[in-house]
């Protein structure tokens, strides 16, 4: 994981919050490009500022918050819209990241993403879950200073949960990845890679952009990236369809046209929610079903080199400390007190 040693140093804190809102304010500036008006409410398929906070609160600490509220601001200031509605915007998404960062530290949440239960608690506690915050106090808002009638709010609600919900999906994981690339090594299926990145490349357009509605065709290579690549090369995919899918989907093009606005954003939400998810979850299984077999590997390793030893009448060598254990425990150490102690 990267360390931010300039945080402990005077003003590094307020250098990360500036950076945080810089980036936050940047994404949204990205995602304002592709929106759709769904019942007379301008929405975005995707919110990246979303996943950008997540991730930014995940790597650097919660109490950071302040870097996503500012970033916030520079968006609705460039929004021009009413204070009361401003003032909730901010509220609700600031409090979504923070919830979806509790409720993911309360599950054990690893941002290295390598079993199961971490993809899932980020699909459900980050995503799913805390998303209900910014969704629900931005549409409330909406109703309540007369910028929506109120009988559209469910489905605008919808559109607001799913496109903050893609936002971590989307971009959260491929930032926890980066922030752990120290520790990655360069691939050396170079050829494969490169293979891949231009079979999406033929494939993409063509499955986005064709009437016969051919976005079923990105799923494989949804599969191949995660086989091969694990994390990184699964939501590469995945990303590297859903942009492209939401253009055309803002311009009534391709596998998108001929349909309602409502009828878009359901298509579209549909296609980049399965995508994503699968990107994700089968990333992440076979992550963890690899670990599993390093670890048994090593595990066979040990266990010959103590019989050996104990073969040749020698005592055992001593077991280097697991990867994941308290570095403060010595091996033989007990983490629990002893008997009598608190």
């Amino acid at each position: 994981m990267v360390a931010f040693p300039e945080a402990r140093r005077p003003g590094g804190h307020a250098a990360l919050v500036v950076a945080v809102a810089v980036c936050y304010f940047a994404a949204g500036r990205l995602g304002l490009l592709c929106k759709l008006t769904v019942d007379g409410a301008v929405v975005t398929p995707i919110w990246p500022p979303t996943g950008v906070a997540v991730a930014a609160l995940l790597i650097l600490g919660v109490r950071y918050w302040p870097g996503v509220t500012i970033g916030a601001y520079l968006i609705v200031l460039s929004l021009d819209a009413p204070v009361l509605y401003s003032l909730g915007y901010l509220v609700g998404n600031t409090l979504a990241p923070v919830g979806a960062v509790v409720l993911l530290r309360r599950a054990g949440f690893r941002t290295d993403l390598r079993r199961l239960r971490d993809g899932l608690a980020l699909v459900f506690f980050g995503a799913l879950g805390a998303m209900l915050i910014s969704s629900t106090v931005g549409v409330v808002l909406l109703v309540a200073t007369d910028r929506m009638p109120a009988h559209t709010f469910w489905t605008v609600w919808l559109a607001w949960w799913v496109g903050d919900a893609m936002g971590v999906l989307l971009v959260t994981p491929l930032l926890l990845l980066f922030s752990h690339a120290r520790g990655l090594r360069p691939t050396p299926r170079r050829w494969e890679a490169a293979a891949l990145a231009g079979a999406a490349v033929c494939v993409v357009p063509p499955a986005v952009y064709s009437h016969l509605s051919l976005l079923f065709l990105v799923y494989p290579l949804i599969i191949w990236g995660a086989l091969r690549f694990e994390l990184v090369g699964s939501m590469l995919c995945a990303l590297a369809t859903s942009v492209p899918a939401a253009v055309a989907a803002t311009k009534g093009a391709g596998a998108f046209g001929g349909l309602s606005r409502l009828e878009v954003m359901a298509k579209l939400q549909g296609f980049n929610g399965t995508m994503a998810l699968t990107a994700l979850l089968l990333s992440a299984v076979i992550t963890e079903q690899r670990h599993t077999r390093r670890s048994v590997e090593r595990a066979c390793e040990e266990l010959v080199e103590v019989l050996e030893h104990l073969t040749a009448g020698e005592a055992p060598p001593p077991r280097p400390a697991p990867e994941d254990a308290d570095p403060l425990l010595r091996p033989g150490d007990d983490a629990r007190p002893p008997p009598g102690r608190p």
